[in-house]
């Protein structure tokens, strides 16, 4: 009490003022943010300052943007001819049942065709919209309940401390070197393709792995077409044979295969048939060197053990919101399903990198093919029809780089949902064939394939980006609020509960998902039907990020290293003049290049059809849908005008 009497009307006064201050520049942030958001949309979309069109590709992503095109002028049709009769008391919008005035009632030529479009919409356009979300909204339970199966699964592995163990201490020695017959020869591949950005961290990471000098053997597999790239390869891979690395540079003059063909000629070498198991890493990924130790002891005493598979960590996971998104999808994918499949079934589908692979099943399974886009996920399915079993680590964890544009993000994805669609229709003859348990067939049609590789985008997509905003412009298949809301809200929690730190993305992720449905869902039929882009293979940019420990190490082992590169004894003139030239291209500074973004139609056709079904959705007074349609449109605005991966952390 006299702490209260103690105040004075000034300190209530300042204090007032100082809270007024906070709200103001709130208001103020936000009046800023969303004036920012029109000048770059006036400037972009406009003017087409610095920004280009993004190619639509052949077959189906032209007839995806006419359809979608085709949707937005109609809703915008309907939409005029809503708001004249609001304004004219036509129709009450509030009462959901129609009002059909008489012919008496008819006040000239447009309230006429008004009248004859009510009870058009009801009878024919009705049924058909409604039998379609009603099909939707059942792939959308089935596909709910098995995410929730899944989460349930990971549940129970975490209360019991379920995980793959090693027996013993396989390494009972503590000199490396003097007990090197208990260790296998392993074999290391590092593919990479015009990797400029991130060669020289991943070939530092791999020599450094903890295993005997004289059974590690490391391939440095490069594709690469641009010249100065391989010569800085080779230099690097040079710097590292020479402190004693077992390391060996190749490269094909043809690039057929790509990374599937690049794999299976490395396998041909016969050299190759002295080793019993190969770790593979692509070119942005940074082992441990505890990495070998923590993986190849789980297959011994295990024959029937055919791969284990290390979980993926992120270097740059908040660098942008576009990064904090796909981290909350990936830690799902690693924590849930891959962990979830792994300890029950035994089978996952391998991630193309950080994995250990028992050489004789490569073999077994037919080795590496070139079929497809997603040559890993083929070779797992192929090993697992010949009784192969899988291990999943999640303890173990390699670094790693999401991408950060959302132009690298887009192509990645188009890869990841049109492969398995191919994949599917190549391998469904054998797996029908196969003499695995019908359950594990079961599993691999409906589960693997259908479920979560095509029923997933297909329904996204067709629910929240076409019927829903088709819905309210026929309010008679209108769709119930838990289907909008509700369900979505608690899938979108068990998605981020891997990754708790994401918690106040959950809705700008829930958005995000609907947005990146065009783009499955184009890459899924593209891959089904065998369309013109289903066989697109671009390399993901990346841009060569490193952990604050990396940083540090890489720069204590500079300092050691500094003015103690040599050149080879024997070396020739024209070998002094290749590694001078080298050397410069190592120490000359990269050109900036200033980014030119992209205007992604089919993503701004989507936005401005939302949008016009948020206001359909206003007139209504419908305001769970408003909202939902509003956001879920500036969402794919942002996406249309490229704004997603820029720096909004």
């Amino acid at each position: 009490m006299e702490k209260t009497r103690g105040k004075n009307p000034k300190q209530v006064t300042w204090v007032l003022l100082l809270k007024a201050h906070r709200a103001v520049g709130r208001v103020a942030w936000i009046a800023t943010l969303f004036w920012d958001l029109l000048g770059t949309i006036k400037r972009r979309l406009i003017f087409r300052q610095d920004v280009v069109m993004a190619t639509e590709k052949l077959g189906k992503g032209k007839l995806l943007f006419a359809a979608i095109k085709a949707f937005l002028l109609t809703s915008l049709a309907i939409l005029s001819f809503e708001v004249v009769a609001y304004f004219n008391g036509w129709h009450c919008f509030q009462n959901p049942s129609l009002h059909i005035p008489s012919d008496d009632d008819i006040q000239g030529l447009l309230h006429l065709v008004y009248v004859t479009w009510l009870p058009f919409r009801a009878d024919y356009i009705a049924p058909l919209i409604q039998a379609l979300s009603k099909f939707c909204v059942a792939l959308f339970l089935v596909q709910s309940a098995d995410r929730f199966m899944l989460s349930l699964g990971c549940f129970w592995i975490k209360y019991k401390n379920i995980k793959p163990r090693i027996e013993g201490d396989p390494f009972e020695s503590g000199d490396v070197e003097g007990c090197s017959y208990e260790y296998p020869m392993v074999l290391v591949q590092i593919p990479m393709c015009n990797e400029r950005e991130v060669y020289e961290q991943s070939i530092s990471a791999v020599c450094q792995l903890d295993w005997p000098k004289d059974r590690l053997l490391i391939q440095v597999l490069d594709d690469s077409n641009d010249e100065s790239i391989r010569y800085l390869i080779k230099a690097e891979v040079a710097t590292w044979s020479q402190r004693g690395i077992n390391i060996i540079y190749r490269h094909r003059l043809e690039r057929t295969g790509y990374k599937a063909g690049n794999l299976k000629s490395a396998m041909s070498c016969e050299y190759v048939k002295a080793y019993e198991f190969v770790a593979i890493f692509d070119a942005d990924f940074q082992p441990s060197p505890k990495f070998l130790k923590q993986t190849v002891p789980h297959f011994k005493d295990n024959p029937e053990l055919g791969l284990v598979q290390a979980r993926w960590a992120f270097v740059n996971k908040d660098e942008n919101l576009l990064t904090r998104l796909q981290n909350i999808n990936l830690c799902f994918h690693f924590e849930v399903e891959q962990q979830v499949n792994g300890v029950f079934l035994n089978f996952f589908g391998f991630n193309g990198t950080a994995g250990v692979w028992r050489i004789k099943a490569l073999e077994e399974s037919g080795g590496w093919l070139e079929r497809t886009t997603v040559e890993d996920m083929d070779i797992a399915i192929r090993a697992h029809l010949n009784g192969w079993k899988f291990i999943f680590l999640n303890d173990v964890k390699v670094l790693c780089e999401v991408p950060e544009s959302y132009e690298a993000y887009g192509k990645q994805q188009h890869r990841w949902h049109s492969g398995p669609m191919q994949l599917f229709r190549l391998c469904l003859p054998a797996i029908l064939t196969s003499k695995i348990a019908i359950w594990k067939k079961a599993n691999l049609i409906l589960l693997f394939f259908l479920l979560r590789k095509l029923i997933l985008p297909f329904y996204s997509f067709t629910l929240f980006c076409i019927i829903l905003p088709l819905t309210l412009f026929v309010p008679e298949a209108e769709l119930p609020v838990w289907v909008i809301c509700y369900v979505p809200v608690f899938m979108s929690f068990l998605n981020i509960l891997p990754s708790p730190k994401s918690f106040p993305f959950i809705v700008p992720y829930l958005l995000f998902e609907n947005t990146m449905s065009v783009t499955k869902f184009n890459a899924m039929v593209s891959g089904l039907f065998q369309l013109g882009s289903s066989n697109e293979r671009v390399v993901t940019k990346k841009a060569g990020r490193s952990s604050e420990s990396d940083l540090v190490a890489a720069t204590e082992r500079e300092s050691k290293i500094t003015n103690q590169q040599h050149i080879p004894r024997g070396a020739s003139q024209s070998d002094f003049t290749e590694y001078n030239e080298l050397k410069e291209q190592k120490e000359a500074a990269p050109i900036r290049i200033k980014k030119v973004n992209k205007i992604y139609r089919k993503e701004l056709t989507l936005a401005f059809l939302l949008l016009a079904a948020s206001v359909r959705s206003l007139l209504s007074a419908q305001g769970v849908h408003f909202y939902f349609l509003l956001f879920q449109g500036v969402t794919f605005l942002l996406v249309g005008l490229d704004l997603i991966g820029e720096q909004m952390s």
